[in-house]
Order: C-alpha cells, then sequence, then structure tokens
C-alpha cells in the first residue's frame, strides 16, 4: 500500500503541488458547471432570477452533502479518479438531457394530436401533460443536485490523499486545500467571464468536462498502484472522451435542433451575449421576404415582425406628440432600432440611444457576421436602417450610470424613450426607480415629454400602477397611464410624464395628426388612456420603487405567477 512507498522531501512536495493544481482546476470545473447550468435553467424555464439563484443556491447545499458522502469513500485515490469520470460524463452531457426533456415535453401534446387525429383546440394541457411538464421544470435542479453532491466529495478526498502522501496528519491541510480552491473558484469564475459566457452552452460544457477528464487522468496515472480496477477506469475514461468529443462536434447542432421545439416557429439565429441569451424565431408565409421574424430576449418576446408597429407606434408617437420640439431626442433601451425609426421620422436634429449590449446593436445594425444574411436583410429592412443615420449616436453601456454622464454633460432632450425589458431580473429593478426617473427628469426640457414602456396592465397590474407613482414620485408634475393590445403578447401599458401641462391635455387639443403613421389616429390614441371604473381600485396600497426596494421586481413577480396560476401565502 502507500504507506510503504518512499518518496524523497523534494518528490513529495512536488507530489501534492500536483495534487493542489488538480484541486484547482476542479474547482474552477465546478464553479462553472454552477453557472452554466443557473443560466441555462434561466433560459429554459424563463425566470432568470429564479432559476440563476436557486440552482446556486442547490448545488451549495449538496456541495455539503457530497462533503458528508465522501467519508463512505475507502479508497480516497480511486474515489477522486472515478468523481473526475463521472463529472466529465454529466457535466458533458446535462445540458443536452435538459434540453432533450424540455423538447420532448413540448412536443408531446402535438404527437397525442397527430396520433389521434384531434383538432387543435382540443390539444391536451392537463393531467399527465401538465404534470410532465412541472417534471421537466425540475430537470435544472435535479442536475444541480447531482453535480452539487460530486463536487462536494472533492475536497475531502483530497484531504485524504495529502495526508496519505505526507504519511501523517496536516497541521494545516484543510486550510491549504480550502485556499486553493477558493483560488481555483475564483479563476474559473474570471473564464466564465471572460471567455466562456457567450460560449454555446454544449461547447462550454464539453470544454469544462474535457477538464475533469484531464485531471481525472491525472491522479490515475500518479496513484496508478493504489486503485483497483484499473482496466475499466481506463476503459472509462476512453469512453467518456469519446461522449465529450461527440458532444463537442454534434452538441451546438443537437441544442439548436431542441431548442426549435421550444418555440413554435423555426430558430433561425441563437446567441449568447456577455449579458443574455437573444433567439431569432421565423415564420413561413406565402411570400419568403415576408416571413415572420419574432425576437426573444432570455425567452421572453420582445417583437414579432407583424405587429410590432403598434407596439413602438404607442410607444413613440403620443411622446413625440407631447413635445414642443424633435430636435434632441434620447432613447433608453430599444436596442432593436424600432423605437428609433420612428422617432427619425419626426426629422430630429440628434437621437442619442443607450443600450447595455453591443451585441445586440450590431444585430440590428446589420454588422454581426453570425446573423444569416437574409435575416439581416429583412430585420435592416424592418428598423430601415436607423442604426446608419448619421443623427444617431449609440452609447454602450448600464443607462442607470450613463445618464449621470449626460447630466455632467447638461445635456438637455425634448423627448426620452424608455424602452427597457420588464423589472424581471433584481438588476433591471434599478431602472424603474424613483432615484432613475429623477435623473431623466434632469435631462428632459420643460416642455418635452418622457415615455416608458410599463409592462401589462392586465398580467402585471401592480407593477404597472407602481411604475406610474414611481414617476410621479420622481417629480413630473403630470403623469397618465395609456395601453394597448398587441397581439404577440397581449395588451401593453405605457406612462407618460411631463414637468408641465399634461401629455394627455396636449394630445386632446389636436386637430390632426403632425404625422401620419401606420397605426395611430386621434381617437385611438385619445381613448388608450381609458381605463375600467376599478383598475386603479387599490391604487394607494401600491408602494413607491427605490433602488433597494426591490417593489418593481417583487410586483413583477408576484403578478406574472398569480396570471399563471401559481399562488404564494
Amino acid at each position: 500500500m502507500f504507506k510503504n512507498t518512499k518518496f524523497s522531501t523534494d518528490n513529495v512536495q512536488l507530489l501534492d503541488l500536483i495534487v493542489l493544481l488538480v484541486l484547482a482546476i476542479g474547482a474552477g470545473c465546478g464553479l462553472i458547471y454552477e453557472y452554466l447550468l443557473s443560466h441555462y435553467a434561466a433560459r429554459v424555464l424563463g425566470s432568470v432570477e429564479q432559476s440563476i439563484f436557486t440552482i446556486i443556491s442547490i448545488m451549495m447545499f449538496f456541495f455539503g452533502i457530497g462533503a458528508y458522502v465522501a467519508r463512505f469513500i475507502k479508497n480516497p485515490f480511486a474515489g477522486f479518479a472515478w468523481i473526475e469520470v463521472i463529472l466529465a460524463l454529466i457535466g458533458s452531457t446535462s445540458i443536452l438531457i435538459i434540453g432533450a426533456i424540455f423538447a420532448l415535453v413540448n412536443l408531446f401534446p402535438q404527437i397525442i394530436v397527430d396520433t389521434f387525429g384531434l383538432p387543435l383546440d382540443l390539444m391536451p394541457i392537463g393531467g399527465f401533460v401538465n404534470t410532465a411538464a412541472q417534471i421537466a421544470k425540475l430537470s435544472p435542479y435535479f442536475f444541480a443536485a447531482i453535480l452539487g453532491v460530486f463536487i462536494g466529495i472533492e475536497i475531502p478526498l483530497i484531504a485524504r490523499v495529502r495526508e496519505k502522501i505526507y504519511q501523517q496528519s496536516l497541521t494545516n491541510n484543510l486550510g491549504s486545500i480550502y485556499g486553493i480552491d477558493y483560488i481555483g473558484a475564483g479563476l474559473g469564475s474570471l473564464l466564465w467571464i471572460f471567455f466562456i459566457l457567450t460560449m454555446d452552452v454544449t461547447i462550454a460544457g464539453a470544454l469544462t468536462a474535457s477538464a475533469n477528464l484531464l485531471i481525472g487522468f491525472i491522479f490515475f496515472v500518479l496513484f496508478y498502484h493504489h486503485i483497483p480496477s484499473r482496466n475499466f477506469l481506463l476503459f472509462s475514461h476512453i469512453l467518456v472522451a469519446i461522449i465529450i468529443l461527440q458532444v463537442f462536434s454534434y452538441g451546438k447542432n443537437w441544442s439548436a435542433s431542441m431548442e426549435d421545439m421550444l418555440y413554435l416557429d423555426d430558430v433561425v439565429h441563437s446567441e449568447n451575449t456577455r449579458y443574455q441569451h437573444l433567439v431569432i424565431t421565423e415564420r413561413q408565409t406565402k411570400y419568403r421576404d415576408k416571413n415572420i421574424l419574432t425576437f426573444f430576449i432570455n425567452g421572453r418576446t420582445q417583437f414579432a415582425s407583424n405587429d410590432e408597429h403598434i407596439y413602438h407606434s404607442m410607444l413613440t408617437y403620443p411622446a413625440m406628440a407631447s413635445s414642443a420640439r424633435h430636435d434632441r431626442v434620447l432613447i433608453i433601451g430599444g436596442g432593436d432600432g424600432l423605437a428609433l425609426r420612428n422617432v427619425l421620422a419626426w426629422s430630429p436634429k440628434e437621437v442619442t440611444l443607450i443600450d447595455l449590449d453591443q451585441q445586440l446593436i450590431k444585430i440590428f445594425s446589420g454588422k454581426s457576421s453570425k446573423v444569416p444574411k437574409r435575416i439581416s436583410k429583412q430585420l435592416l429592412s424592418l428598423n430601415q436602417k436607423s442604426f446608419l443615420d448619421k443623427r444617431v449616436k449609440v452609447i454602450i453601456g448600464d443607462a442607470f450610470n450613463k445618464v449621470e454622464n449626460l447630466i455632467k454633460s447638461q445635456k438637455m432632450f425634448d423627448t426620452i424613450i424608455v424602452d427597457l425589458p420588464d423589472p424581471s431580473h433584481p438588476d433591471l429593478n434599478k431602472l424603474y426607480s424613483a432615484n432613475f426617473y429623477t435623473k431623466l427628469s434632469l435631462l428632459l426640457s420643460g416642455d418635452g415629454a418622457m415615455v416608458v414602456q410599463s409592462t401589462s396592465p392586465y398580467h402585471a397590474r401592480n407593477t404597472f400602477i407602481s411604475i406610474g407613482k414611481t414617476i410621479k414620485y420622481a417629480g413630473f408634475k403630470s403623469v397618465q397611464q395609456y395601453r394597448q393590445n398587441v397581439p404577440s403578447f397581449g395588451e401593453w401599458g405605457f406612462t407618460i410624464a411631463t414637468k408641465n401641462k399634461s401629455a394627455l391635455r396636449r394630445i386632446m387639443d389636436l386637430q390632426q395628426l403632425p404625422l401620419k403613421d401606420r397605426w395611430i389616429t386621434i381617437n385611438l390614441m385619445k381613448a388608450s388612456f381609458e381605463f375600467p371604473s376599478n383598475f386603479y381600485h387599490n391604487y394607494d396600497s401600491i408602494e413607491i420603487n427605490r433602488v433597494g426596494s426591490m417593489i418593481a421586481y417583487q410586483y413583477h413577480q408576484q403578478d406574472w405567477q398569480e396570471r399563471l396560476g401559481i399562488y404564494n401565502d
């Protein structure tokens, strides 16, 4: 056994250094699996914040379970070598398995309809189908638990291996191990941020699994004589290596095929940026150049090309019509260039657009080589090449901070259009806060108007009302809310604010449209400000959203959960 083997002091220290290095790499791999799984779960589940935080919490919990389980592994050398093979196998395939589960569950109702010749309005949605859907939603968490257990086993085994190497109990064994583990995890985090974040998830999983398999093989070679069933372990290494190679070579195509099943239409572009997952789908029509394109961010619909004009007309027209001038316009968000297209029709002298994601801007300005040329051409036709207009200045960065620079440079805007995603993530909450709207009030001219995309008044009424109250609290003298039905995602709401005369009164004073529009009429615009008599019945109980309060985020979560039939006491 190992205790009878004699090493020189230099050999022992070198061996120990290699073991610690192996642990560091394993820790980095574990951290990457954690991030990969949480972000992929957010993609398929749609609830970004809950999915990410839940996956991380589950994995941390099961790290502890794994550390406890390690005590039952008698041979730490064989145990660690086998753990790395298992981690490599699960790590390389878990994303594909989760994707397959969701794809099959999504396809199952259609299979029943086709098999039994049922009409589409009788497509099954309850019973077994609903149970299968719930099981599918649990699959990312199941793999998080499994990976957490095996990752948690690593540290106790390495602690025992080191004591075997030195043939004595080490005074600072755990300190050294946890120190190198944290360093490895930190390096894994940096790799994730700067390199892996924008990779295809299957390729990232395969590369990480390769690192696990490599350190497992190194461990196998170092302690060959202390591992039973060596031939079987070696065969397992080879088999898993072949699986990883297949995933690396074909996983992206497999994942794309399964992702197609998650959407109603064909996925023609899928891309991870540093901040979000972007998907463009295409629905075939009689005329190929008129195919319907739908754009998704993190699984949420942003627009469909056949009715986006409704949303963007309602977003931009009332604010532009309510502004005394249109010389300088600020757009926050709107990286698809569609609101920008509408604004340019008013002949402004200058338009400033702030968006966080440069890759998104590239897609909609025709500068992304990843988007099929045919699709890119259609997107440019849709936004009328708005980003190529010389009057447009694009600022890349977090709007919460970038508006500070505009304030410092004493910029003023005649119209401000806020076209951001719903406050469905804690990071977005600050962009719906009183603090942010106060900053925007400093940028708005006295006779100008600001409009804010304000989620659905039907699906998320409390959030909608809170946004209006928060803007009012931020110092705007007049605040009104309005709505319009957009077929792609239902009834949608907006909030318009001014510092002086109300926007609604300015609209009511219009005798004719100042600019012809594809959708807007004077009567339609006026009618959009009408709500049912009891719509604001709980207005006084709705809270204002502040930067640290997370009120908008919490309301949004509660509103949509209730709409989906998920009630929490």
